[in-house]
């Protein structure tokens, strides 16, 4: 019965900035990899970045260089720092737990609006 709660969506101008967060609760597998998933409008839902407890993160293309993804394994807490948005950013952005046991697990969170004016 894990629980996510995303905080940090808005409104911001491109180029501006916004951080994301997403506290975890519940029993947690130590062995994870929390992300960030996003879905516009008629899209389908692209995986944004993730990174594992052990630290490796992987990011989409399109974010390289200008989102990072932290996380603090104590607090069960992955953070998504973006800067230098853009229109195209806009989405729903999506917290996520995967629990790397046999069979794994995903949880996913509710969902936190970004909306990224021009």
């Amino acid at each position: 019965q894990v629980q996510l709660v995303e905080s940090g969506g808005g409104l911001v101008q491109a180029g501006g900035s916004l951080r994301l967060s997403c506290a975890a609760s519940g029993r947690i597998f130590s062995n994870n990899v929390m992300g960030w998933y996003r879905q516009a409008p008629g899209k389908q839902r692209e995986l944004v970045a993730d990174i594992a407890s052990g630290g490796t993160a992987n990011y989409a293309d399109s974010v390289k260089g200008r989102f990072t993804i932290s996380r603090d394994n104590a607090k069960n807490t992955v953070y998504l720092q973006m800067n230098s948005l853009k229109p195209e950013d806009t989405a729903v952005y999506y917290c996520t737990v995967r629990e790397r046991t046999f069979p794994s697990r995903v949880s996913w969170g509710q969902g936190t609006q970004v909306t990224v004016s021009s």
